[in-house]
């Protein structure tokens, strides 16, 4: 054997239960990833899964999530391989694994550079960037005033509608759990409703997002009341390089982190058919797009 080759060791795959939670959640930890119980079970609950043991021990050494959106769309996530199992093809069997029980959906996943050969090798293609930003919110600019308020239960469906526009796909079950635990911010113009954003508990604090609006404007009116009603509460936004929003974000406090690689398989078509009413201006987190 070449002294340069790790040895492959036996591993079993098997369904992702909710059994399985805690010792996910040691794995993301390991990767410095800043998700909570909560947040994996949220992530649970709307996906399908696969857990990686190490057939000898029992323990678990790999994720991978696929969240389903109907029939559209899914996405691939919380693809965690244990630093001690890297380089012995472990990634791509769950990846493999992940494709399948997407069963032909178009999918989506935010990558690592890390990750992204691995990815391009399955067909992926890059079709953006992600930029993460966290922190507490200072001051906040002014922005043009815009009729925006609380939403109630009874504008769910709107939301829906709104976010379906904006990402393609629908996820009204998505938009319902985070009702359940966070709250909805409402853009109404000319009286009819024209965007939303979302604020829920994630990791060391709080994220905003999903954000749906017609323009820029319309999306800083509805982050910028939610950011100087939390202050000295840490914050995280993940927009995307194309809304033009992060040098904005950084005004208000919430300093570039990082982020990652927006990918799809396949890859889009180079334009739309026809021009979309509003645009997806914060994801729900980097797993959920």
């Amino acid at each position: 054997m070449n002294k340069n080759t790790v040895p492959k060791r036996a591993v079993d795959c098997a369904a992702f239960e909710p059994k399985h939670l805690d010792d996910a959640l040691a794995l993301s930890r390991q990767a410095q990833w800043p998700h909570r119980l909560e947040d994996w079970s949220l992530l649970l609950s709307l996906s399908r899964g696969l857990v990686a043991m190490d057939a000898g021990s029992g323990r678990l050494v790999g994720t991978v999530l696929m969240t389903p959106y109907g029939e559209d769309a899914a996405t691939i996530n919380m693809v965690i391989v244990d630093e001690g199992w890297r380089g012995q093809g472990l990634g791509r069997r769950l990846m493999d694994e992940a494709m399948a029980l997407a069963d032909g959906r178009p999918l989506r996943l935010v990558a690592t550079s890390e990750g992204l050969p691995l990815y391009e090798k399955l067909g992926f293609r890059e079709v953006g960037t992600v930029l993460q930003h966290q922190g507490e919110a200072g001051a906040v600019p002014p922005v043009a005033a815009e009729d925006v308020a609380p939403a109630g239960a009874e504008d769910l469906a709107a939301i829906a509608a709104l976010d379906g526009q904006a990402f393609g796909a629908d996820r009204r079950l998505l938009l319902e759990r985070i009702a359940g635990v966070g709250s909805f911010t409402l853009l109404r113009r000319n009286g009819v409703p024209a965007g939303f954003a979302a604020l829920r508990d994630f990791g060391r604090g709080q994220v905003v997002g999903p954000v749906v609006a017609p323009d820029a404007d319309g999306a800083k009116a509805l982050i910028g009341p939610i950011l100087a009603a939390h202050p000295g509460k840490f914050l995280r936004v993940d927009t995307t390089a194309d809304t033009g929003l992060a040098p904005w974000l950084a005004d208000c406090g919430l300093r570039p982190v990082g982020g990652g690689i927006a990918m799809r398989r396949p890859a889009p078509a180079a334009a739309p058919a026809s021009p979309v009413p509003v645009s997806t201006f914060a994801l729900a987190s980097q797993a959920l797009g």
